[in-house]
């Protein structure tokens, strides 16, 4: 006779079945989670329950698109809160408002960059207007780019500025770090139809001089609006911790290389026009725009680390007029094309074309 408390053999190879299911259902759902994230992860920003109607007016105001004819704004936070990816979302935001704290030369995680921090170049987390901001990137990215000669992801976009604005080394892009910075960009961009660059993102235009930038005129400027700051030899000012800048160096060994986007004076020159000095915006600046010209010419005058790029623009022809290096395809010399005049360039490549 069976004792009552005993189980039989098919009471127990059933349970075992059912727990076997249940495993392979749970790595099922794991593995299409991990593909989800490794393959862009946009599908994975929940939204609150709406109604039709309510959904309808967040497609009509809220997505920006090729006809939106306003500035973007970055989307709210608090629609990520309690998501799967709401912590990962907001270390990436971390590590580009705190990047020397975790990858700098004294960084918790690694030491792989020159001590900026990510915001010093793309300010508010990237989503100043004009600010260098980054609310097209997950919209016009994967793009190709002249200067590799070929179409480059986020992954390429985001270690491109941890060798040439960070002076560093490239990030894993299987790294938590890397997949952070990546679903941060996603998530910013998630307002932002596909193949939409948004008004208000990068850097505001400016026109050209009709002479040279002129670094001597932008010495003084720097003197007398920026070095109360940045210091009078340009290294910066660190916080009481020793590890972040609470003002950055603009040039010498822990400042941006000049393989770098900032080396190109009209980059730099858009830059400080509508951000520089503290306080200013693309709507009240502080400087005209021969100062910021000048200061561009100053501080790109300065030392800074070099990097050697032998593989940028496999097409000389595709450089923007700016670029200080040569080769050239056309007559004009290296330091025309550094601190112009730009606009007999311009004229030139427009006669070609």
């Amino acid at each position: 006779m069976i004792p009552e408390n005993s189980k039989s053999p098919v009471n127990t190879i059933g349970l075992l079945q059912n727990l076997i299911y249940v495993i392979l259902l749970v790595l099922v759902i794991l593995i299409y989670f991990i593909y989800l994230i490794y393959q862009g992860g946009d599908q994975l920003f929940p939204l609150p329950k709406k109604s039709t109607e309510s959904q309808e007016i967040v497609k009509e105001k809220d997505i920006y698109t090729k006809d939106t004819d306003r500035f973007w704004l970055a989307p709210d936070p608090e629609s990520i809160k309690g998501s799967a990816l709401e912590s990962q979302i907001l270390y990436g935001r971390d590590l580009i408002v705190h990047t020397a704290q975790y990858l700098g030369p004294k960084g918790s995680v690694a030491q792989i960059s020159n001590g900026m921090n990510c915001q010093n170049c793309h300010l508010d987390a990237g989503t100043k207007i004009f600010g260098n901001n980054y609310g097209s990137v997950a919209s016009i990215y994967p793009k190709f780019r002249p200067r590799s000669g070929s179409v480059e992801n986020i992954y390429k976009r985001v270690n491109d500025c941890f060798e040439r604005s960070l002076n560093g080394m490239p990030l894993d892009t299987m790294s938590k770090e890397m997949q952070a910075i990546k679903m941060y960009l996603l998530f910013l961009g998630s307002n932002v139809e596909k193949g939409t660059v948004v008004k208000g993102s990068g850097l505001k235009d400016m026109p050209f001089l009709d002479r040279a930038a002129d670094p001597v005129r932008g010495n003084k400027i720097y003197i007398e609006k920026c070095a109360s700051c940045h210091l009078k030899d340009g290294s910066g000012i660190k916080a009481a911790d020793g590890i972040v800048y609470t003002y950055p160096p603009l040039w010498g060994q822990h400042s941006y290389n000049d393989a770098a986007g900032l080396y190109r004076l009209s980059n730099f020159a858009k830059y400080v026009k509508y951000n520089m000095p503290l306080g200013a915006t693309y709507e009240a600046p502080q400087l005209t725009d021969e100062e910021a010209w000048d200061l561009a010419a100053f501080f790109n005058s300065q030392s800074r680390p070099h990097k050697d790029t032998p593989e940028d623009w496999p097409d000389v022809s595709k450089k923007p007029i700016d670029h200080p290096f040569g080769p050239y395809s056309d007559s004009f010399d290296q330091t025309q094309h550094k601190f112009g005049p730009f606009k007999p360039i311009a004229e030139a490549r427009k006669a070609q074309k």
